[in-house]
């Protein structure tokens, strides 16, 4: 046998021995979009049979810090916009990347001024909410309409969002302008009509306080402290004032020429404290979360970054012995039915 014959038999050993390696199926093509028009920014990404998409209206937006805090994916930025020689502060825009979103909707449900919107397929669908892992907020607005005196638009007039709308009717349900109140002959039959655009609503309690027959309960859905430094806030100074979304939640104060918080009207989106130009000048604590009953860890992480860390100690605890309520209950009930 030839030095030639056993390369032959070698290489045909080699060939049997090699595994057959399988060809893996190339993946699924993915497009990536992203649209920053004047009135909305949208993102989105298209796979082989679904569409995902993130739509931000720029016009109820209000450049707070919220939605950036909770994103699992940190898909979220803050842009700081420089302040003109002059001019007055203007709040900062959101951006939103294409390649680390991933359409989870966590930043939809938190958002106090509902300004983000997840689609899929075209569909409002928010996947967080249809598998119950993130409450929705809660917009406790009453207005009890009774009580209003025809001809009076306080609310409206006070709401900062113009979410208000007072109307006046006949008996028969035909609108009669402001103007024309006085000259109707049966002032004491016209009926008033008071519409809120709920969902868009940050629960300011504005309109509740500038109502003159207290016909109106907001109950607020942040709840927390704002100091202001006065040693360090800066005198003339009023970057927060100008880009706070709400009148009334800080004030200048003409004796010191300071601004000051005042709590009562704060929804505690943290725009203040995104332009302040001292750092420390300025400090906010969420403290509570009016929203709706949901247990998860989503929840709980999203919770510990935006609230106090004792106040999430609180919230985690009453969960727990509300799951303990619970499985007592589920035990008491073969019991009871025994007996019956």
């Amino acid at each position: 046998m030839t030095v030639y014959h056993l390369l032959i038999i070698l290489q045909t050993r080699k060939r049997k021995s090699t595994p057959k390696i399988k060809k893996e199926k190339a993946p699924m093509p993915m497009k990536e979009l992203k649209i920053d028009a004047q009135n909305e920014l949208i993102v989105e990404r298209l796979l082989h049979a679904r569409r995902y998409s993130l739509i931000l209206d720029k016009n109820l937006c209000k450049g707070c810090e919220i939605c950036q805090i909770i994103c699992p994916r940190e898909a979220i930025t803050i842009n700081k916009i420089p302040k003109k020689e002059g001019g007055k502060a203007k709040p900062p825009t959101i951006d939103i990347s294409t390649q680390k979103c991933s359409y989870c909707g966590m930043c939809e449900p938190i958002c106090p001024f509902n300004a983000i919107q997840v689609r899929v397929n075209g569909e409002h669908i928010v996947p967080v909410i249809e598998k119950e892992t993130f409450p929705n907020l809660i917009r406790e607005i009453e207005v009890n309409t009774s009580k209003c005196d025809v001809g009076c638009v306080d609310c409206e007039k006070a709401c900062p969002l113009n979410l208000i709308k007072v109307t006046i009717l006949t008996p028969d349900g035909q609108e009669v302008k402001a103007e024309d109140v006085k000259a109707q002959s049966r002032k004491k039959h016209l009926k008033v009509k008071v519409d809120i655009k709920k969902d868009l609503c940050p629960c300011c309690r504005l309109c509740e306080m500038k109502c003159p027959k207290n016909a109106m309960h907001v109950r607020k859905i942040f709840h927390g402290l704002l100091n202001i430094s006065l040693e360090k806030c800066p005198q003339n100074c009023q970057d927060c004032l100008d880009a706070c979304p709400i009148p009334g939640a800080l004030f200048l104060n003409d004796n010191d020429r300071k601004v000051h918080p005042n709590d009562t009207f704060c929804v505690f989106c943290g725009v203040c404290k995104l332009v302040c130009p001292v750092e420390g000048a300025l400090q906010m604590e969420r403290k509570s979360i009016h929203h709706t009953p949901v247990s998860s860890g989503a929840w709980n992480n999203a919770l510990e970054k935006l609230t106090s860390t004792t106040e999430y100690s609180k919230e985690a605890k009453l969960k727990g012995m509300m799951k303990a309520q619970q499985a007592v209950e589920k035990r008491l009930v073969p019991i009871k039915e025994s007996e019956a």
